[in-house]
């Protein structure tokens, strides 16, 4: 019997869960769940340029299982990017970090 995956430590969680293609009713579209420790490590790798040992350092897992969330998410939003599908954000195996923000990781400058 597989040993139960280890909670991942998550900072961020999205006010919006839930992404589909303009011009193209939802009846008509498949969907992709991205989890959210996948959509934590996207943040950490790809939106704060992290490097992985320090994503994984974060998340409260070995780089090698960081390695493996954040090719399983890149290659679902590629396929969801490429085919056309919709995108739901929900589940996974995660702990929200006590003290942190439900809607935004950071605030961007205004440009």
């Amino acid at each position: 019997m597989p040993r139960p995956p280890k909670m991942r430590k998550i900072a961020f969680m999205p006010r919006l869960t839930f992404f589909k293609p303009a011009g193209v009713p939802l009846k008509y579209l498949e969907e992709i769940s991205l989890g959210f420790e996948e959509l934590e490590a996207i943040r950490l790798k790809d939106l704060d340029g992290l490097e992985q040992e320090a994503c994984a350092a974060q998340m409260g897992i070995s780089r090698p299982t960081f390695h493996r969330i954040i090719v399983q998410a890149r290659q679902k939003l590629a396929q969801a990017l490429i085919e056309g599908k919709a995108i739901r954000i929900e589940g996974g195996h995660y702990r929200l970090h006590p003290g942190h923000s439900r809607t935004e990781s950071r605030k961007k400058p205004n440009r």
